[in-house]
């Protein structure tokens, strides 16, 4: 019985896919419904459905004055409030919005979509490269205080590592000063490379370092390297 049900949402799904042309309002509406109901399976398909009713006006056939009247009806039906079905519809957006990039790292609905919700907060405050990685490493919870800009909670807790200026300080110890002599591009390189490996050392992670040639190899080799990272996770 539960097989049979799990198949029926799972072609649900397949027919809320944004490339299937041939549903009716009413068929996209039963379908969002009835995934509702099924939720753990894809707040992301959930997601982009609401954003093609959004962009097509779908809730006016429905019978509803405008996407808010719409979205508090779904609310009131699934017992969710109405907060967490904008988020699902925020989440489709962004999907959408930076499919190709998320795709070239290997992201998907194992790496927890609900933390697309807060990926342009996190833009706005953080290097892009950062934030990416983060996505895909992050829990719901880091990934929501980190695109927040939240600092770690606790009366003088000292934070593992922080560069102040040209100085690196790990549990509050000055550990390496980077000798602004040396220009800007040798000291940017050396900073950046700082973060990486404080970052890999506060998660008990490990480096491997690669030496390219060019912003354009490095461009290609990270793409590569985070879909192959993504599947090598996934395997485990």
């Amino acid at each position: 019985m539960y097989y049979i049900e799990y198949m029926k949402t799972l072609n649900t799904l397949r027919a809320l896919s944004l490339d299937s042309q041939n549903l009716s309002p009413v068929e996209i509406d039963r379908g969002i419904r009835e995934t509702i109901r099924g939720l753990g399976l894809s707040v992301l398909a959930i997601g982009l459905a609401l954003v093609r009713v959004k962009a097509e006006k779908i809730f006016l056939e429905l019978n509803f004055r405008n996407l808010t009247a719409y979205i508090e009806d779904l609310a009131r039906e699934s017992k969710y409030d109405r907060a967490t079905v904008f988020c699902w519809l925020k989440i489709g957006e962004t999907w959408l919005k930076y499919r190709e990039e998320l795709q070239d790292m290997g992201y998907n609905e194992g790496n927890c979509p609900t933390k697309l919700a807060f990926l342009e907060k996190a833009l706005e405050k953080r290097p892009r490269d950062e934030v990416f990685d983060n996505l895909l490493i992050m829990s719901f919870r880091d990934f929501r205080a980190y695109a927040r800009g939240e600092k770690e909670k606790g009366k003088g807790k000292v934070p593992f590592w922080e560069i102040r200026g040209n100085i690196l300080y790990i549990e509050g110890q000055r550990a390496i000063i980077v000798n602004r002599s040396l220009g800007g591009r040798n000291t940017r390189m050396l900073i950046k490379a700082m973060k990486v490996a404080c970052r890999a050392l506060e998660q008990n992670g490990y480096l491997v370092a690669v030496h390219l040639n060019s912003p354009e190899e490095m461009r290609r080799f990270r793409v590569k390297a985070k879909r192959l990272r993504a599947r090598m996770r996934g395997e485990r």
